[in-house]
């Protein structure tokens, strides 16, 4: 890609930033041709922000509305603009605790990609970890997907399995997923550039 532009990412996240430091660590290596032109949350306080903030990459904090799980569609629509205002072509949910409706779905239609710490699709939802365990489920591990309308659905692109082991917590679990994701998902976005989907090849 040394004679063209490199895809730009847009991620949206709101907790800690794991996966978005693992994208971000992929790039600086040379793991990942792409750049992150912005981070975008839906929490003001939320720990990705900051380290978007220390390592110089624009970001943006979306307006409060009146819901906790999802997003009013003249706040997807500001959205939706923003990432446009940033020349973002692939969308990456990278701990998005908002379920996105129709403008941004419509706006970035088979561009936006999310990873969901199961091999789906078993255990969509919250804490799915927890949901394998309570399973009792031989193994647990992470999917990224494609952003459909139905929550945790849409074309799968990757997994990784990870063992649950005897005595394993949800803690323990889940701190084994996480590193899977870590490894995961930085590999299927380059995947997803090299084979040119995210230019709507696939749909």
């Amino acid at each position: 890609m040394s004679s063209e532009r490199k895809v730009t990412l847009g991620v949206l996240g709101s907790g800690r930033g794991t996966n978005f430091a693992a994208i971000r660590d992929a790039i600086a290596a040379g793991r990942l041709a792409a750049s992150i032109s912005v981070v975008i949350s839906d929490r003001e306080d939320a720990p990705i922000l900051e380290l978007a903030r220390e390592g110089k990459i624009p970001t943006a904090v979306l307006r409060k509305g009146s819901f906790r799980t999802w997003l009013e569609p003249d706040i997807e629509e500001e959205l939706a603009q923003c990432l446009r205002r940033f020349r973002v072509d692939l969308v990456v949910l990278a701990g998005f605790m908002r379920v996105l409706k129709g403008p941004l779905l419509a706006a970035y239609r088979g561009r936006i990609l999310n990873i969901h710490p199961s091999l789906l699709p078993a255990f969509k939802g919250k804490e799915a970890w927890r949901q394998a365990l309570e399973a009792g489920a031989t193994e647990a591990g992470c999917t990224v997907h494609w952003v459909e309308p139905e929550v945790d659905s849409g074309p799968i692109l990757g997994q990784a399995r990870v063992p649950i082991l005897s005595g394993d917590t949800p803690e323990r679990l889940h701190a084994r997923i996480q590193e899977a994701e870590h490894r995961l998902y930085p590999e299927v976005i380059q995947s997803v550039i090299d084979r040119k989907l995210w230019l709507g090849i696939h749909s």
